[in-house]
């Protein structure tokens, strides 16, 4: 069994364009989630007085302007302000799925990174080990020195290979649970948005029934003093 001297440099190369993927994911989702992440809070805060006033479509205004995904939650919700409870929240809980495969978006292609780059390694190694013991079989025992010279040398060349792989792997999967642990808190703070732009809605409904009971009641309140005035000027 022979085995080519560049079935090495072919894993290196594999493992060079793992590297470079891996990179470039790093790279990508660093710079969504960090022009993802607006201030929530404010968007909020900002929605309830435009909401409370019924200026809906400043509340509309203000959402599209703002960025991240909990902002386009807010925007889907108040788009259909006018629906009960319980649609604005199917309503909520829909647009934010489709906001989960941005977030999520090339996570597993780096844990794939991270999973196959040591197994690559792997590969290397053993097909460097099967060519030094190939060599050292071709030398044979009659030159111990050069045996063992084609052993150590061998060894070392097929060593990096795992080296690479292993030196791939820890930081790219040490990464990937840093950006899924951020995914997974933006889903979260998404699914927040949702729940408090539906409470904002549905209040100010709320607010505006009991205005319009205390309206009523003091209505009612006065309709009987009305009366006796205008039986008092009938008596006069």
């Amino acid at each position: 069994m022979n085995f080519p001297n560049e079935a090495g440099h072919v894993i290196l190369w594999l493992q060079a364009t793992l590297g470079f993927v891996g990179l470039f994911v790093m790279v990508e989702r660093m710079v969504f989630f960090q022009h993802a992440g607006g201030k929530v809070a404010d968007l909020l805060l900002g929605i309830t007085n435009h909401v409370r006033k019924k200026a809906y479509a400043e509340a509309l205004h203000e959402a599209s302007r703002a960025r991240g995904p909990e902002a386009r939650v807010v925007h889907s919700v108040l788009m259909r302000h006018h629906l009960d409870r319980t649609n604005l929240r199917e309503i909520a809980q829909e647009a934010g799925q489709l906001e989960v495969p941005r977030i999520e978006r090339y996570l597993r292609i780096l844990l794939g990174v991270a999973m196959l780059a040591p197994m690559l390694g792997m590969f290397g190694t053993v097909l460097g080990l099967l060519q030094v013991f190939e060599k050292v079989g071709a030398v044979g025992t009659t030159d111990a020195t050069a045996a063992q010279a084609a052993l150590a040398s061998g060894m070392f060349q097929s060593l990096v290979s795992t080296a690479i792989g292993l030196g791939l792997a820890i930081p790219s999967y040490l990464v990937y649970l840093y950006l899924y642990g951020k995914a997974r808190r933006m889903l979260h703070r998404l699914e927040r948005a949702g729940i408090e732009a539906v409470n904002i809605v549905c209040d100010s409904r709320e607010h505006d029934r009991i205005v319009s009971f205390r309206d009523e009641v003091e209505s009612q309140a006065l309709a009987p003093s009305q009366g006796r005035s205008q039986s008092d000027r009938n008596d006069s």
